[in-house]
C-alpha cells in the first residue's frame, strides 16, 4: 500500500524542499524590514529633529517629531537610487549618498488636503541646490554675497537634486495667490493684520532702574538670560527676546523695569549687507526683517509683467525652480531666447517664516518656497529633552494642540 507524503516539495515534486538557514531566514526579514520602512517613510511619515531655535518657542531644539506625508500628499523620489534612511549624505564616511544616474519628474499622490496658512511645514531648503564644502550647514548663496562668487573655486562646492536638499520646517504665513507684507514686525496678509502667535518670540527693548534682574526668576518664567538676554552698551537697556505673554509678566513682576517697548527695524533702512534681504536689490526693494513687502505670492497660471526693476524676485523662480533658459541684456529680458515682458507661473509659492522672528533663516532671506518642494506636515512630539532633561507634557502631544 502506498502511503501519501504531506511533506513539503521542489518543484519536481520529488523531494521535500529545504529549509531555509537561519541567515537566509535573518536576510529575508532584514530585506522585508527594510522595504516597509522605506514605504512608510515615503508615503505615510517620517522623522524629523528641530535642529535650531528658528520656531522657539512653539517647536523646541531637541524636539523629536513625525512628518505626515499623508496630508498634503506623499511627493514621489525623484532621485531613487539612494541608500536607504540616508537623505543626502553617507554617514562616518561622507559623500553623497545618492545616484543621479535615473531621475525621475515631480509627482505627488493624492493627500488629504492641501497646505493651509499658518501650518508648520518641512519644506526642501530652496537655496539648497548649492552647498559649499568648508561650511555646508550655511546658505552658499549668502556666502558667496559676503565673499565673492569669484572668490569660490569649483572643487569647494557640490550640487544637489531638489529631493536631497536639507529639509527646513518653518510656518507657511502665506499661500498662493496671497499679498504679504510685514509692518514694523507685524504680519499683514491680504490686508489683514495678523495676530503675533501664541510663542511667536520678539525683540522687547527693557530699560530698568539700575537694579539687575534676579536670573532664577527669569529661569522661571523660561527667559534664559545667558541665551535670550543681552546686555546693550547702556548699563540699565536690556534686549529680551521674548513672547508678548512674556512681556507683560515681566512688566507685571518685576519693579525694576522702567519701560518695555516692542523693537522693529525703521522702514526702508538697510544698514549693510548683513540686513539685506529677498531679493537682495535695495535699490529697488528697500526691505528689511520686519517692513517688508508687499509681495505677491506666484500662484500656478498666474502671469505677471517682468523688466529690468522686479525680475530680481523672479529671477530664481524662472531659473532655477522652472527650468527656463534666462538673459539680462540692456535692460531687456530674453526667456528660452525669446523677448520676454511677462511670464506665466508653472507652480504655486508659498512663504515660510521662523516664529523667532530675529533668529530665523526664513522667506525674508532666500524668497519664494516652490510647491514641488513641500515634504510634509509636523505633526506630533514623541520625544523632546532640554537643558533640564526630558520635557515629559511635549510627549506624544500633537504640534497642534501645544500651540494653542
Amino acid at each position: 500500500m502506498n502511503i501519501p507524503f504531506f511533506g513539503k516539495k521542489n518543484a519536481d515534486n520529488s523531494q521535500p524542499k529545504k529549509k531555509k538557514s537561519q541567515m537566509r531566514e535573518w536576510l529575508d526579514a532584514a530585506v522585508f524590514a527594510i522595504v516597509a520602512a522605506t514605504i512608510i517613510r515615503t508615503f505615510f511619515i517620517e522623522a524629523y529633529t528641530i535642529p535650531t531655535p528658528s520656531m522657539e518657542k512653539s517647536l523646541l531644539v531637541n524636539d523629536y517629531l513625525f512628518v505626515s506625508k499623508m496630508h498634503y500628499g506623499a511627493r514621489l523620489p525623484m532621485t531613487p537610487l539612494s541608500f536607504p534612511f540616508v537623505h543626502n549624505t553617507m554617514p562616518l564616511v561622507g559623500g553623497k549618498s545618492y545616484s543621479e544616474a535615473v531621475k525621475w519628474r515631480y509627482r505627488r499622490t493624492w493627500g488629504f488636503g492641501q497646505v493651509e496658512r499658518f501650518d508648520d511645514v518641512v519644506f526642501n531648503f530652496p537655496n539648497g541646490d548649492t552647498v559649499f564644502l568648508p561650511q555646508p550647514d550655511q546658505d552658499f548663496y549668502t556666502i558667496a554675497r559676503f565673499n565673492g562668487r569669484e572668490n569660490i573655486s569649483a572643487d569647494q562646492i557640490i550640487t544637489r537634486p531638489l529631493d536631497k536638499k536639507e529639509n527646513y520646517i518653518k510656518r507657511c504665513v502665506a499661500l498662493p495667490g496671497d499679498s504679504l507684507e510685514l509692518r514694523q514686525g507685524s504680519l499683514i496678509i491680504n490686508g489683514q493684520a495678523i495676530p503675533d502667535f501664541k510663542y511667536q518670540l520678539h525683540p522687547y527693548i527693557v530699560v530698568t532702574n539700575n537694579i539687575p534682574f534676579n536670573s532664577e526668576l527669569l529661569d522661571e518664567m523660561d527667559i534664559d538670560d545667558q541665551k535670550d538676554v543681552q546686555l546693550t552698551n547702556q548699563a540699565n537697556t536690556y534686549i529680551f527676546n521674548i513672547t508678548a505673554e512674556q512681556a507683560a509678566k515681566l512688566k507685571s513682576q518685576f519693579t525694576n523695569i522702567v519701560s518695555i517697548q516692542k523693537y522693529a527695524a525703521l522702514p526702508g533702512v538697510v544698514r549693510g549687507m548683513e540686513e539685506m534681504t529677498y531679493p537682495y536689490d535695495t535699490a529697488n526693494f528697500k526691505w528689511n526683517v520686519d517692513n517688508y513687502g508687499p509681495i505677491l505670492m506666484p500662484s500656478k497660471g498666474l502671469t505677471v509683467p517682468i523688466n529690468s526693476s522686479n525680475i530680481a524676485l523672479y529671477r530664481r523662480i524662472i531659473k532655477n525652480y522652472e527650468g527656463h533658459d534666462l538673459k539680462e541684456q540692456n535692460g531687456q529680458i530674453f526667456i528660452d531666447g525669446k523677448l520676454a515682458t511677462q511670464y506665466t507661473f508653472g507652480q504655486g509659492y508659498y512663504w515660510l517664516m521662523g516664529d523667532n522672528r530675529h533668529n530665523s533663516a526664513d522667506s525674508r532671506f532666500w524668497g519664494f518656497v516652490p510647491e514641488d518642494h513641500i515634504v510634509g506636515k509636523a505633526w506630533f512630539i514623541w520625544m523632546s529633552y532640554g537643558k533640564h532633561g526630558i520635557r515629559w507634557k511635549r510627549l506624544f502631544r500633537s504640534v497642534k494642540a501645544l500651540e494653542k
